[in-house]
């Protein structure tokens, strides 16, 4: 079983191999394929890669190559993970918008419409490899804007899911805190990417969620950004995204009197690979619990395992639409509980939206289908449109500053 991991020399990859070391009964790989342009980091990121698996007596191999066509070939699945532009055009995403008085972050608002304009292109250049050179592999997404993203491949009728670690963060971290093993625990997940609400956690098939509010509230506020009362007041979970959207003035506000998170993670990028130079190093460093991306493993192993084993288990993925949430299109994606097969994902059935967030998911999707036009067709006044469209956004004079900036910072990255 072959997997093949574009964007393989990034810090992250690590935590991707633990997982695989851990969980090998579950997904019994024999080869690795890091791919990745940057030869110096791939060096480093495929010798531990290399080290860690050999520590934990697994016996894949693991091949490092620059070459797309030669690290998908024969693979079974393909899991990207790149970053168009590094941590310096993150920068740019998270620190341009606040000239506007608009939130820094580098998949919500204007930041994540410039990460999109720079990523679809290449993100569909290199599914068509995977096309030419592994027809029968599935790709998994990881590459932010993962609902943008995703669509862009289902639209090119690419065999894509969408991943994220924001549903199986809350379900492991909620599980630890019940005494519980984590299978025993399923969520009533509901939105797009960056923009969900867990309105249900089922143990054993009672939802527990009330406890878990009323007893870890303080937890929540601090995993979430959000005032407790507001949480204990909608009766839900937010993901941290929605503090963009509740609390806008107040994260522009301190973001403009701290550092930005791209600086913060470009610091540790280089300790890490630092760390991963140390011949001694064979496990996975503490250091990357703090880089972001907790669980990504667990969740990338249990996609990738359904998928090629075809186990019918539920998971929480981004999937097109299709009827699910009918006051959307069924071309948009979402993210819900799906059942996973050979076939892919097929969403299972949601109890009807509350205006509160089904309104503010309309909005998102509506930006996201225009997002997904200026990526593919390019034009000042696509991009306009979508600034316009963002609640995040929203006016016109606000957008159209935001879209000369955008276009000046991104033309190295911009293929119009």
């Amino acid at each position: 079983m072959k997997l093949a991991v574009v964007g393989g020399g990034s810090t992250y990859t690590p935590e991707l191999i633990d997982g695989f070391a851990r969980l090998r009964d579950e997904l019994p790989l024999t080869e690795i394929a890091l791919i990745d342009p940057s030869a110096q980091r791939l060096d480093l990121v495929a010798g531990v890669s290399r080290r860690m698996l050999a520590r934990a007596g697994h016996p894949a191999r693991v091949l490092a190559t620059a070459s797309v066509e030669e690290g998908v070939a024969g693979a079974d699945a393909v899991l990207f993970q790149l970053r168009v532009g590094g941590q310096a055009a993150r920068e740019v995403d998270e620190t341009l918008p606040l000239q506007c008085g608009c939130v820094g972050q580098e998949t919500t608002g204007a930041g994540g419409l410039a990460k999109a304009l720079r990523t679809v292109p290449v993100v569909l250049d290199l599914a068509e490899k995977v096309r030419t050179h592994a027809p029968d592999a599935w790709i998994v997404d990881f590459t932010n804007p993962v609902g943008i993203v995703t669509r862009a491949l289902l639209d090119a009728g690419h065999r894509a899911i969408g991943l994220c670690n924001v549903a199986i963060g809350f379900q492991r971290r909620w599980a630890k805190a019940l005494g519980v093993t984590p299978d025993r625990l399923t969520l009533g997940h509901v939105g797009l990417n960056h923009l969900t609400w867990e309105r249900a956690a089922y143990l054993d098939g009672e939802d527990v969620l009330p406890r878990i509010i009323a007893e870890g509230g303080e937890e929540l506020a601090d995993a979430t950004g959000l005032p407790v009362d507001l949480i204990r007041r909608l009766g839900v979970v937010p993901s941290y995204y929605l503090r963009y959207f509740y609390a806008h003035d107040i994260v522009v506000a301190e973001q403009r009197t701290k550092p930005s998170r791209a600086e913060e993670v470009a610091a540790m990028e280089t300790r890490l690979l630092e760390m991963y130079a140390d011949p001694a190093v064979d496990t996975k460093p503490d250091l990357l619990d703090k880089r972001g991306g907790a669980y990504y493993s667990e969740a990338a192993v249990a996609l990738i395992a359904s998928l090629l084993g075809d186990r019918g288990d539920t998971q929480i993925v981004n999937l097109r639409n299709e009827g699910t949430l009918p006051f959307l299109p069924d071309e948009a994606v979402i993210e819900v509980p799906a059942t996973i097969t050979a076939e892919g994902a097929r969403a299972l059935p949601v109890a009807p939206v509350e205006p509160l967030f089904a309104g503010l998911i309309a909005n998102v999707s509506a930006y996201e289908t225009l997002a997904l036009e200026a990526a593919l067709h390019g034009g000042e006044d696509r991009v306009r449109n979508a600034l316009l469209a963002h609640p995040l956004i929203g006016q016109e004079a606000i957008a159209a500053d935001l879209t000369r900036l955008l276009i000046e910072a991104n033309a190295a990255h911009l293929p119009w």
